[in-house]
C-alpha cells in the first residue's frame, strides 16, 4: 500500500489547485504567489545559482529554490565577469542547502576562502546574502527589515535630483570646474574655480538644500586640503572620498583639519574595513555599498559598530534596483541612518511593479516581502550583454596615469 505523505505546502498547492478549478484560470493567476509561501518549519533547498552582467556592468545574482521562490541581488559593477564568475563557484557549496540561515551561509562563504576580503571577494557574498536575504523574506512573508527586528523609521529620506515634485531636497556633485584635477597640487585657478562654482550652486538652491561634494578619491591630498578649506564658507554637507582609502591616516589627517563631516566607505569592504575608520576617525559618515561592503548582513553589523562612535550610515548606491531595496531594508532596521543615496531612482525598465514614490524628500517603507521589490526578468535580459569596458585616465600634460 502507497502511502502518501501530507505537509502544510501540499496541502495549500491542493487547496489553490482546487480553487484553480472553481475560480478559472485568471483567478488562480491572482492568487498563486501564495503557494510559495512555506512556514518556519517546512523544507525548502537552493536548486540553482545563476549570474546576469548587463550592458551597463550591473552584476545580478538569482538564487531558485525548490518551493518555487527565487532570490535576487546585486554585485560589483566593475570587473562583472570576476564577480558573476565567482558567484557561480559558490553553488558547490550553496546548492542543497536551506537558504535561511543566512548569517551562517555569509560565515561559510567568506571564512571557507583562504583569500579573504577586498572589492570581488566581498561582492560575491554581498550578492548572495541579498538574495538570501529576499528567499527568507518571501518565505515568511515579511520585508527583511521585520527580520532584522522591525522598522526604526517610517519612511527613508533621500538624495539624488533636487525636485519640488518629490520634495529630495539634498544633492551631491563634484569638484567642478573648467577641467578635471589630475595634478598632486593643484593651482589657485582649479581651487578658485571649484570653490565659486560650488558657491554658484549654493546661491542657487539656498540654504534649505543640502550639498555634499564627492571628490571622489581622484584628489590628491595636497589639493584636498586646499579645496576643503576653500568650500567651507558654504558649508559643504559633507565632504565624500576627499582621498584614496587605502592610506586611512592621510584621509584622517584632514579630517581633523575641517569641521566639514567627512564620508567614505564605497572602497571599503567588510567590518574590519570599517573598524579602522572609525577608531581613526577619518570619518563621520560611513558610506558602505550593501553590493560590496559584505551585503546585508555585514551593513548590519557596521551599523552597530559605527552606532558606538555617533556617526551614520548614509549607503553608497551607483548601481540597480536591487541595490536600493537592499540598502532601504538597512535604512529601515538601523537606529543611525542619515539618508540614502540615489533613492529617487525609480528602475522602471528593470522591475515588474514600481516602488512607492517619494514624497517630500522620502520614500516610504518597502512593504512586500523579502527586499521588496519584483524583477522582471523578461526586461532584465533584454539588457544582459557585454560590460562596458576597462577604464584608464591620464594626464593630458604628460601622459601619466592618475586617478580615475
Amino acid at each position: 500500500m502507497t502511502q502518501t505523505r501530507y505537509d502544510r505546502r501540499s496541502c495549500l498547492k491542493f487547496m489553490l489547485s482546487s480553487s484553480a478549478t472553481l475560480l478559472g484560470l485568471d483567478a488562480f493567476a491572482g492568487i498563486h504567489s501564495a503557494a510559495a509561501a512555506i512556514g518556519p518549519n517546512d523544507n525548502i533547498k537552493v536548486t540553482k545559482i545563476e549570474t546576469f552582467v548587463l550592458k551597463n556592468s550591473w552584476v545580478f545574482v538569482k538564487i531558485s529554490t525548490d518551493a518555487g521562490i527565487t532570490g535576487w541581488g546585486e554585485m560589483l559593477k566593475d570587473d562583472a565577469k570576476a564577480c558573476a564568475a565567482g558567484a557561480l563557484e559558490v553553488a558547490h557549496y550553496l546548492v542543497g542547502k536551506d537558504p535561511r540561515p543566512v548569517v551562517h551561509h555569509w560565515q561559510a562563504i567568506h571564512r571557507g576562502a583562504f583569500y579573504r576580503g577586498g572589492p570581488i571577494k566581498t561582492a560575491i557574498s554581498s550578492g548572495i546574502d541579498q538574495a538570501l536575504w529576499d528567499i527568507t523574506g518571501k518565505c515568511y512573508g515579511v520585508p527583511v527589515y521585520k527580520l532584522l527586528g522591525g522598522p526604526t523609521r517610517e519612511r527613508v529620506r533621500v538624495y539624488g535630483r533636487v525636485s519640488e515634485e518629490t520634495g529630495v531636497n539634498a544633492m551631491k556633485v563634484g569638484p567642478r570646474a573648467s577641467r578635471t584635477p589630475f595634478k598632486y597640487v593643484e593651482g589657485m585657478k582649479f581651487v578658485g574655480e571649484v570653490a565659486e562654482r560650488f558657491k554658484a550652486l549654493r546661491d542657487k538652491h539656498g540654504s534649505g538644500v543640502d550639498i555634499g561634494i564627492d571628490f571622489h578619491g581622484a584628489v590628491q591630498p595636497p589639493t584636498a586640503m586646499l579645496l576643503v578649506k576653500a568650500l567651507e564658507p558654504y558649508q559643504p554637507w559633507f565632504y565624500e572620498e576627499i582621498v584614496q582609502a587605502l592610506n586611512v591616516d592621510v584621509m584622517a589627517e584632514i579630517a581633523r583639519k575641517t569641521h566639514i563631516p567627512i564620508a567614505t566607505g564605497e572602497r571599503i569592504f567588510t567590518k574590519w574595513g570599517f573598524r579602522e575608520i572609525l577608531e581613526k576617525r577619518a570619518a563621520t559618515i560611513l558610506q558602505p555599498d550593501v553590493c560590496y561592503a559584505g551585503g546585508i548582513t555585514e551593513l548590519k553589523i557596521i551599523a552597530g559598530m559605527a552606532e558606538a562612535y555617533y556617526s551614520p550610515l548614509a549607503p553608497h548606491n551607483p548601481q540597480g534596483p536591487c541595490s536600493l531595496a537592499a540598502s532601504l531594508q538597512i535604512a529601515a532596521s538601523i537606529p543611525n541612518f542619515l539618508v540614502q543615496e540615489r533613492g529617487d531612482n525609480e528602475y522602471v525598465d528593470l522591475l515588474a511593479k514600481p516602488m512607492p514614490p517619494v514624497t517630500n524628500g522620502h520614500r516610504p517603507l518597502l512593504t512586500d516581502p523579502g527586499l521588496g521589490i519584483t524583477i522582471d526578468e523578461d526586461k532584465l535580459m533584454a539588457q544582459v550583454g557585454e560590460p562596458r569596458p576597462y577604464r584608464a585616465r591620464f594626464d593630458p600634460d604628460d601622459g601619466s596615469v592618475v586617478d580615475w
